[in-house]
């Protein structure tokens, strides 16, 4: 176990970077969340509604923007397990932001790409709106 300082403590509480942290190693992390559940199942999945197509169109969508020259911060596109949105799915979040979109096409994460990741833009239309989160 690592000692932590009084001052760590207080960082990771308040999901501030701190002037000792290390630099990102990503400016973006984005996780597509890939549950898969029971087609039946009340809540359903981001995976059913077709998550797994829109990320693999995400992660080579932004190659190619990457190398047309378009200004893209070093960025990561990662498969997530369920992050309990499901029911407003498919969806996403990007750090270290912690904004929240839906997703149900192409052109939505062309949007996300260009705007949110490459413009530092926010896609209100996109947007999930603010939650309480589950205990």
């Amino acid at each position: 176990m690592f000692p932590m300082s009084d001052q760590s403590v207080t960082a990771g509480m308040t999901g501030h970077r701190m002037e000792t942290d290390p630099p990102l190693y990503f400016d973006i992390h984005l996780f597509v969340c890939c549950n898969r559940r029971p087609d039946d199942h009340p809540r359903g999945s981001c995976a059913a509604k077709g998550s797994e197509k829109l990320r693999d169109y995400m992660k080579a969508r932004a190659k190619e923007m990457s190398l047309a020259g378009f200004t893209m911060p070093s960025l990561r596109i990662n498969t997530a397990g369920c992050l309990d949105r499901c029911e407003q799915g498919p969806c996403l979040v990007i750090y270290p932001e912690g904004i929240w979109y839906t997703i149900s096409s192409t052109e939505d994460v062309d949007q996300i790409l260009m705007r949110h990741v490459s413009q530092g833009e926010r896609i209100a239309e996109l947007m999930l709106p603010a939650e309480t989160a589950p205990q």
